[in-house]
């Protein structure tokens, strides 16, 4: 692919390099754990490990502490919006800083900063002084702090591993975080309600000397070296307009903006469907996560088996997705709707971890900070919009109208992008037989003759 923000507004030719190619030679499956013979990222991935486990006890505890505090959803509702508000207001800026900074440090000193925020509350919350206002600045804190370490750490898994890996670490980053999300909620609950909730806070300080000491004991000669860019102005700019040229880039970025901001918003349909619709509980909704979690673990598992990233995986994975969402949204019976939070969750977090290496994989590296940056600022930022948004629906015309409606956004969003790529790559729909087996796939318009049967 050409580098710089005045190449070509068409995907690359390259087979290799774009995923849309539909004559790109089909690669062998990886080693679902090929990435983890690289021992830098074995470093890394052992240190999320212990942090993200950390991360969900503080999600858990800093929602139950403002309750207890409070009284009011409504200010569990601030404090979320203060930790993601962040990342709207300066993610693009993040980016830019990450551009021109060396990963590993930088790190080093964003891993840092939320460690201190963690202990600063653990300590206030063990000594009886915390207040709500406390909590909403270490939620914006540990906001501002995620404006650099997310594109940070997204990044750096490329110089981690390299290009040749780079899907099969992606999904195993994605696998480590669903894994906690398994174990980490669970813990969170046990601590607080046999010693308290500072105590969860400071477990999850204590959990960052995990990340820290790993990457301290990484090999900097082992890293693939990638090309920073230089300290300028207009880069935020540049790095917009580079995204905006690249038709693979911008429309994977608003396709994966639809779905996260009507299609991801789980706790509010999954919460309405336990409690409106089968009038089971916290039990019920317990359980749906659970088992969400258990097909977004397969799902980002079964990526890490996949050589590549292309493009027709995400559409075909986000057009499940909200279909599988349309029919859960109809089904009558409290088993079948949450048997189907299995495969919801597998394809959503195949839309996430196909988007995510797509993008990676077609960013020059120069640019990699800001255009991850801008995915995660859509990608994040996308369920505060439009969580009051289908929670109204939701409100209005009951819980099922909601997810259905939720479904068929993203749905439509895959079938219009879709198309929108096709004909960008000049590309048509072809269905035929394929050694006794129905085949669709997109193929060159030019190639029509050759595929139409001999008279």
């Amino acid at each position: 692919m050409s580098t710089g923000p005045g190449a070509a507004s068409a995907p690359a030719p390259d087979g290799h390099d774009d995923p849309t190619a539909p004559d790109t030679p089909r690669r062998t499956r990886t080693s679902m754990f090929a990435s983890l013979k690289v021992r830098n990222y074995r470093l890394f991935f052992a240190g999320q490990v212990v942090s993200n486990i950390g991360t969900w006890m503080q999600r858990i505890a800093q929602d139950w502490l403002v309750l207890s505090l409070t009284g009011s959803s409504a200010a569990v509702g601030i404090t979320t919006a203060l930790q993601f508000l962040p990342m709207l207001l300066f993610g693009l800026y993040g980016g830019v800083l990450v551009d021109r900074l060396r990963k590993r440090p930088t790190l080093l000193v964003t891993q840092s900063s939320m460690a201190v925020t963690a202990l600063f509350l653990a300590v206030l919350t063990l000594t009886g002084h915390v207040q709500v206002w406390h909590v909403y600045v270490a939620a914006f804190a540990m906001g501002l702090a995620t404006v650099v370490d997310n594109p940070a750490r997204q990044s750096f898994v490329s110089e981690l591993v390299g290009r040749d890996q780079l899907q099969n670490a992606v999904s195993l980053n994605s696998a480590n975080f669903q894994s906690a999300r398994l174990v980490g909620p669970a813990v969170a609950g046990v601590m607080i309600t046999g010693v308290g909730t500072g105590w969860a806070f400071l477990a999850n300080g204590l959990s960052f000397v995990a990340p820290l000491t790993c990457l301290l004991l990484m090999r900097a000669r082992d890293l693939h070296a990638v090309q920073r860019a230089p300290r300028g102005k207009g880069q935020l700019r540049e790095g917009l307009h580079y995204v905006a040229g690249r038709p693979e880039l911008i429309w994977t970025i608003v396709l994966v903006g639809f779905i996260g901001t009507f299609g991801f918003n789980f706790p509010v349909f999954l919460s309405a469907f336990a409690d409106d619709v089968f009038d089971a509980g916290a039990g019920a909704y317990s359980l749906f996560n659970t088992l969400m979690a258990v097909g977004s673990v397969t799902g980002a598992l079964l990526a890490a088996r996949r050589g590549t990233a292309r493009l027709r995986v995400l559409i075909a994975a986000a057009l499940a997705f909200g279909t599988l969402e349309i029919v859960a949204a109809t089904v009558p019976a409290l088993w079948l709707f949450a048997l189907l939070m299995v495969p919801i969750g597998l394809f959503s977090m195949t839309v996430n971890v196909t988007a995510n290496t797509s993008i990676q994989m077609s960013t020059d590296p120069a640019m990699r900070g800001r255009v991850m940056a801008l995915y995660m600022m859509v990608f994040l930022g996308g369920s505060p919009v439009g969580a009051p948004i289908v929670g109204w629906v939701t409100d209005t015309y009951g819980a099922r109208v909601g997810f259905a409606a939720g479904g068929a956004v993203a749905a439509t969003a895959a079938l219009v992008i879709g198309l929108v790529l096709a004909r960008v790559g000049n590309l048509r729909l072809s269905v035929g037989w394929h050694r006794g087996h129905p085949r669709v796939r997109f193929v060159p318009r030019e190639r029509r003759e050759e595929l139409a049967p001999a008279a």
